[in-house]
């Protein structure tokens, strides 16, 4: 029900009737077989227009499925080294990370140093600088190595388009085993940015249609009290 008393009202055809009182956009919009719907209702005065309601939703519908379709999702992966690395694991983590990036996917390269390797983090920056050049025909890198505490990493953008929310993941792919693949990072949930076409503002729907009359119950007819039982007397 449309509470507002004076709304802007646009006919089916989309041209503009003007401002009139709501009970008498209603009364129009019933005579030419519409319902009348507030399609902006922070205007001032309120947007109503002539519409099928059904077909409305049915347009919107369409519409929202549409826009999910077209969305595509981009995940941030993590890929961990160590500075002993052996030559068979680098090429499996540098295998996983071009499987990420043709993915779409934006990917974190981590080298983890322990006890006195932390005093060489030069080994660290040599193998990033490695890896980068193994992968760079499917990413490139935002920034230098940062060294934090105990690790080093930098980050890499893909240089290929995200793949639909449907896409297998190749995570789970066969002849992959737990310790070949790469994992994500434990101390935040995986991230995710999802870059989608902008969808259109939600727009508040206002059907007003008349009211249905509720039928008069009569109240029910009060109980006679039960007479108190009388003792005869011995």
């Amino acid at each position: 029900m449309i509470r507002i008393p004076q709304v802007r009202v646009v006919d089916e055809e989309g041209a503009q009737l003007g401002v009139m009182p709501t009970p008498r956009a209603l009364e129009m919009a019933q005579e030419r077989g519409y319902d009348l719907v507030e399609v902006a209702p922070m205007a001032q005065p309120p947007v109503v227009r002539f519409l099928d309601f059904g077909q409305y939703k049915y347009e919107l519908t369409k519409r929202e499925k549409e826009n999910k379709r077209k969305q595509r999702s981009i995940t941030f992966k993590e890929v961990r080294l160590t500075p002993k690395i052996g030559v068979g694991d680098f090429d499996t983590k540098v295998h996983r990370a071009i499987e990420f990036l043709e993915d779409g996917d934006r990917i974190k390269v981590t080298v983890r140093f322990r006890g006195r390797e932390l005093t060489h983090p030069e080994i660290g920056r040599n193998l990033i600088a490695r890896f980068v050049e193994r992968v760079k025909d499917h990413g490139v890198a935002e920034r230098t190595p940062l060294l934090e505490g105990k690790s080093m990493h930098i980050t890499m953008a893909s240089l290929h388009k995200p793949k639909s929310h449907d896409a297998p993941d190749r995570k789970h792919a066969p002849g992959v085993t737990p310790e070949d693949a790469t994992a994500e990072t434990p101390a935040a949930p995986e991230e995710k940015t999802v870059v989608a076409q902008p969808a259109a503002p939600e727009e508040k729907t206002v059907v007003a249609r008349p009211a249905a009359t509720a039928p008069v119950v009569p109240p029910a007819e009060a109980a006679a009290p039960e007479p108190e039982p009388v003792q005869a007397g011995e």
